[in-house]
Order: structure tokens, then C-alpha cells, then sequence
């Protein structure tokens, strides 16, 4: 009985620490994932895979989705919900495929 209210106890105290931990790492992942996007971005620049225009194109969508981060943060007193995290992740995925598509058409510089 002792052993199961310990491990009770136990489980409890992890699964209370967990949204700080999976809240870092998920704040980590949106700085991160933007970062790589835009590195995307500036080696199509520089391979010549990207036009001027097309290049605005993907710097325009890159600041929505900084000042779309930005408007939740604030928000949420500099936080993000799960909610936000969650639409974030679906507008990446689109700048995302949006990157690949527009780097690997038939216009070039």
C-alpha cells in the first residue's frame, strides 16, 4: 500500500514538472524552427534558386508569422499556449512547403 501512494506521489510531482519542461522545449523548437526557415530562405538567395521577388515573398511571410508569435506572446505575458503552439506549428509547416515549392520551380535569378 505504501509502495503505491509513494509511486502515486511520484508520478504526480513528474507529471506536474512536465508542462514547465515540455514549455522550454517547445519555445526552443518555434526560435529554432524559424531560424532554419530563414537559412532557407538566404541559401536559395545565394544558390540562385530564388528570384527578388519570390525572396520578398518569403520575407513577407516569415514577419507575419514573427509578428502572429509575437501578438501571442504578448497575450499570454511573453508565453505560448498550447493552442498557439499548435497554430504556429501549422503556419511553419505551410512557410515550409512553401520554401521547398518556390525553391525548386523553373524560375531562377
Amino acid at each position: 500500500m505504501n509502495r503505491l501512494i509513494l509511486g502515486l506521489a511520484g508520478f504526480a510531482s513528474l507529471a506536474a514538472a512536465m508542462p514547465a519542461f515540455t514549455t522550454a522545449a517547445d519555445a526552443q523548437t518555434v526560435g529554432q524552427r524559424e531560424v532554419n526557415q530563414q537559412a532557407r530562405i538566404q541559401h536559395g538567395v545565394a544558390s540562385g534558386q530564388l528570384t527578388p521577388g519570390e525572396t520578398r515573398h518569403m520575407e513577407t511571410r516569415e514577419a507575419r508569422l514573427n509578428a502572429r508569435t509575437d501578438r501571442m506572446r504578448a497575450r499570454d505575458d511573453g508565453h505560448l499556449s498550447g493552442r498557439d503552439r499548435v497554430a504556429l506549428q501549422r503556419q511553419e509547416n505551410r512557410d515550409s512547403r512553401a520554401i521547398y515549392r518556390t525553391k525548386h520551380n523553373a524560375r531562377v535569378d
